[in-house]
């Protein structure tokens, strides 16, 4: 469960680690349709759970608007009642922020144009403004410690697509005690997607091509040599969060109109090229490009999820309402492995030993959002219960302590028991 920079749990920052693979260091937990059941708490804005020393769970959230301020509390475990809250915390322009147990004992926060460090306690130990007005969209942790960031180039809810002009991205080193910027670096493109790391290589996704640059303990550089261009036809859109996985990066393309999201994402699309899986291969740039259901009308918020052991990638159209799973061969070609209608829009979780993956299922017009732990082979149901949640997640679950999962929307947060 040692994640180099991050804190010794099983579930220390959001997709469990910075390569964003979403795969738990726990066994699984065995769902079963009879066995396992819900606990639901509502709660603004719930963003993910991390977990520090052995039975803590750590909530993010946010309220909303241009000024908007977050907050973290320790909840119970099992009940998820509010143990302790940290004081309102500076933030600014609304998206999703971050947050992480480092490997220092201190808790991280990043939203808004604000970072944070906290005690376990939730004491505030230190701020700082970030130098642009504009959400920071979470960030990793390196192997030594600090801290990357950037800001968010897509459009926020209520802006205006056709005005919107973002700057190329900035990606700021964080020093892990102070906060201070210690480095910087400019990437050609604006970024929507969050940052992803091995070890001390980042990699951005920007709005047409996967760049990275790499933390030599004082400088974060640019590689020069390696920029691998996604987009490369008409109606297709900006790609979302990475997972680095079996030699390449993999994320989900058809990015663009996220901000339409109207507590689902299903009819939401407007990009008129299909929604792809996109493969980049790290060592030679090569770029694969896999259709999920080849409708137009695509749209995701959110990244695959890999299979490593397996060879399987899982990948998903939130605007069509569609799920699937595909087989990597060793050249690392894809082929449909199975494929369902389900209305996924969130992160997931996979149990590698138990084959489980856990997902989502949102109901619009019964305003309702299914938890759903699917076999990761063949698609079909394990289990399937109400979550609680009227809204489809498009966040980030995190994995329990005791055989369990915690899943997280704008309307509240649920545990999952295996019972």
């Amino acid at each position: 469960m040692t994640i180099p920079g991050y804190c010794y749990s099983p579930w220390p920052g959001e997709d469990g680690g910075p390569d964003r693979i979403q795969r738990a260091r726990t066994p699984g937990p065995g769902f079963t349709q009879e066995g396992a059941s819900v606990v639901f708490r509502e709660g603004v804005a719930t963003t993910m759970a991390v977990l520090r020393e052995p039975g803590e769970v750590f909530v993010l959230h946010h309220t909303a608007g241009p000024d908007a301020i977050s907050w973290v509390e320790r909840v119970d475990p099992v009940t998820l009642e509010v143990l302790e809250r940290s004081e309102d915390l500076a933030g600014g322009p609304t998206w999703p922020g971050g947050l992480a147990a480092h490997a220092n004992g201190d808790l991280h926060v990043v939203f808004g144009d604000h970072a944070h460090r906290l005690s376990p306690a939730l004491e505030v130990l230190a701020s700082v403004q970030l130098p642009r007005h504009a959400p920071y969209n979470s960030f990793v942790v390196l192997p030594d410690g600090h801290l990357v960031t950037k800001d968010f180039g897509g459009v926020l809810p209520g802006g205006d697509p056709d005005a919107h002009d973002p700057p190329p991205t900035e990606l700021l080193v964080l020093d892990p005690e102070t906060l201070a910027i210690v480095a910087r670096c400019e990437m050609p493109e604006p970024s929507i997607a969050r940052l992803s790391a091995d070890g001390a290589t980042v990699y951005v996704v920007g709005t047409a091509t996967l760049y990275r640059a790499s933390w030599d303990g004082s400088d974060l550089v640019p590689d020069g040599d390696f920029a691998a261009t996604y987009v490369s036809m008409p109606g297709q859109t900006y790609g979302w969060d990475a997972t680095l996985a079996l030699g390449a990066a993999w994320f989900l393309d058809d990015g663009f109109g996220t901000e339409r999201y109207a507590g689902t994402f299903r009819g939401q699309g407007v990009n008129e090229a299909p929604l792809h899986l996109v493969r980049v291969d790290l060592a030679t740039e090569e770029v694969s490009l896999t259709e999920i259901c080849g409708l137009p009308g695509g749209i995701v918020a959110n990244p695959p999820l890999v299979d490593e052991a397996r060879r399987i990638v899982v990948g998903f159209d939130s605007g069509n309402g569609v799920l699937a799973a595909f087989d990597v061969a060793d050249d690392g070609g894809t082929s449909l492995r199975w494929r369902r209608d389900q209305d996924h829009g969130c992160h997931m979780v996979l149990f590698a030993d138990t084959g489980e993956l856990v997902t989502a299922d949102h109901h619009a017009e019964a305003m309702r959002e299914d938890i759903v732990v699917l076999d990761v082979e063949t698609g079909e149901e394990r289990v399937r219960l109400a979550s609680g949640s009227p809204v489809q997640s498009v966040l980030f679950p995190a994995v329990g302590w005791d055989r369990d999962v915690y899943y997280c929307s704008f309307a509240g947060i649920a545990r999952l028991a295996a019972g």
